[in-house]
């Protein structure tokens, strides 16, 4: 190639208004560093052209047919080395934001001089960007709202992130315990731990475990409320178990072995709760095992809630089933609930599941629980969560 006589550049357009594209076939045909290789009116055809003739440069309408975005990404996929200028009558910040995301590497409002575009296709080509004055206040504007969204949503982040840490480090955490009766006897047969955060924002627990399951910190806060649940095992009636709860992210990590090692798996029950949907019942069912080595057993905590738990009940096959409150609440006076619980009953006997069912709150809520052949159960009419004495 003569370094004199550089190779034009080729330039592609797309535009559905014919007269525009007529003026700008002209303006592309009159300039002699420039060489039209085709037009279209569509996003279905310039995606085409561009595919069968590699242009340099191709200018593209963000209104016509098919979408200018849309045209901009297949155009780029079929042949990356084009560099998109988009032409519009528009100069909201939204249309403009919209191209320069889909890869644009121009944007020029229409009217703009012939002397501009041949510079901006110039410029394309050497790799700079080129963006119409008119527009140019928008999508500095833009980048500046999103850096400070950017910002905003990092020190978010941070913060939670920093608030879990130090729950996990002990600061603002306790635990409290909820006897679990044989109710027949009203003989306690085991207790709960449940985790407290006092720290600010005052929130449930639920919502604390929700939080650090969305921040990828779960299996950390579980581990330590478990640990600190086993230091306090030796403070309980040896006769009882406590029942720790977890997720299947926890249920499934090496590191829950470690925490459990040397405890007498007899006195532990693993309360499989649902923080988040399971993605291996394989993997969980194999990591349940291990953890029944030694006589620990498996719950299934708000069985009879949804699809989601009586699944879980069927493919884990726990030693204990959870009566879901909204099953507990009001059964005395409620036919369903009770049709509901003696299911579930029935499913328990034939497989040598055990019973347990939660939130009782009233002596008419147990006794028809008794009823119906609940063996066990916790709830505010038989004892409120309290902390060890």
């Amino acid at each position: 190639m003569n370094p004199e006589h550089p190779a034009a550049i080729r330039v592609l357009i797309a535009d559905d208004e014919a007269e525009l594209r007529a003026a700008l076939a002209d303006l592309i045909t009159s300039e002699d560093s420039l060489e039209l290789v085709g037009t279209a009116r569509d996003a279905g055809e310039v995606v085409e052209l561009a595919r069968a003739n590699q242009p340099d440069v191709a200018l593209v309408d963000v209104k016509m047919p098919g979408g200018g975005a849309t045209a901009t990404r297949g155009i780029l996929e079929r042949s990356p080395r084009t560099r998109v200028i988009a032409l519009s009558a528009y100069e909201d910040r939204s249309t403009v934001m919209e191209m320069l995301g889909a890869g644009a590497a121009g944007y020029l409002v229409k009217g703009t001089s012939p002397e501009e575009i041949v510079q901006a296709i110039t410029r394309v080509v050497s790799g700079q960007t080129s963006v119409s004055s008119e527009v140019m206040g928008s999508v500095v504007h833009e980048l500046s709202v999103q850096l400070r969204k950017e910002t905003q949503h990092s020190e978010e982040l941070r913060v939670r992130r920093e608030r879990i840490e130090r729950a996990v480090a002990g600061e603002g955490f306790s635990l409290v315990y909820q006897p679990i009766w044989e109710l027949a006897t009203h003989r306690i047969v085991g207790n709960e731990a449940l985790a407290r955060f006092s720290a600010d924002p005052v929130r449930g627990p639920d919502v604390w475990f929700a939080e650090a399951a969305e921040l990828g910190l779960i299996v950390q806060l579980e581990l330590f409320a478990i640990g600190s649940a086993l230091t306090d095992l030796s403070r309980l009636p040896l006769d009882t178990y406590v029942s720790l709860n977890l997720s299947h992210r926890t249920a499934m990590s090496p590191e829950l072995l470690d925490v459990v090692a040397g405890i007498d798996r007899g006195r532990l029950v693993f309360e499989i709760t649902e923080h988040e949907e399971v993605e291996d019942y394989v993997a969980l069912v194999e990591a349940l095992a291990r953890l029944r080595e030694g006589g620990g057993r498996v719950a299934i905590d708000d069985a009879g809630a949804g699809f989601a738990s009586l699944r879980h009940t069927l493919r884990l096959a726990p030693d204990i089933i959870k009566l879901d409150i909204s099953i507990t609440a009001g059964i005395d006076a409620d036919r369903a609930r009770r049709a509901l619980a003696r299911a579930l009953i029935t499913f328990a006997d034939e497989m040598a599941m055990t019973i347990v069912a939660e939130g009782i709150e009233t002596q008419a809520e147990l006794d028809a629980l008794l009823a119906l052949g609940v063996g066990y159960g916790q709830g505010f009419f038989l004892a409120r969560p309290a902390p060890l004495p």
